[in-house]
């Protein structure tokens, strides 16, 4: 649905980022919902239901909350670090926001697709190959979201270095 009127994080349809943020999170909690509540039948995706009900429980966000906090105050150098607290906490919204707003305004494309997805970093080392947008929707299945010369996708890398490590492994095309 990427920039029609069903897309839940579409700055195409969405001119405002608290609408957006907001859409986007009530849209999330729809699909958990119907996750947890067995209406979605996805049997090609791994499901891990004692992980997922932790990650969704609010006592688990707090003890991560507190531990963000602690470790601020452990090994913060000044006082001022603590503004970056609330970031920390909602890296995520913020990365996802990121990469779904500017992903679909602003950038270059090298595909002629039927969306409005950009790439908006020539290297992207700051959201680890995110913002290659209308590479991941020309080949959303693809490893490696870089496509030109000059892009180079860090999380690609990182997930190579995973892999040597034999902390992951890959796996064969789930489609």
């Amino acid at each position: 649905y990427a920039d029609t009127t069903k897309d839940p994080h579409s700055p195409v349809h969405i001119k405002n980022i608290f609408e957006f943020n907001k859409r986007t999170f009530l849209e999330y909690r729809s699909v958990v919902d119907q996750f947890n509540n067995n209406e979605i039948n996805v049997t090609d995706v791994p499901r891990w239901p004692l992980i997922e009900k932790l990650s969704d429980s609010l006592v688990v966000r707090a003890l991560f909350i507190l531990s963000y906090i602690y470790i601020y105050m452990v090994v913060a150098p000044s006082g001022w670090y603590y503004f970056l607290i609330p970031l920390h906490i909602f890296m995520g919204a913020v990365h996802g926001f990121i990469v779904n707003w500017f992903g679909h305004l602003l950038g270059y494309r090298n595909f002629n697709l039927k969306d409005n997805s950009m790439n908006t970093l020539p290297v992207d080392f700051l959201m680890m190959g995110e913002l290659y947008q209308n590479n991941h929707h020309k080949m959303p299945v693809k490893r490696n979201f870089a496509s030109r010369w000059f892009e180079i996708d860090f999380g690609y890398i990182v997930t190579i270095i995973l892999q040597i490590l034999n902390i992951i492994k890959p796996v064969k095309d789930i489609r």
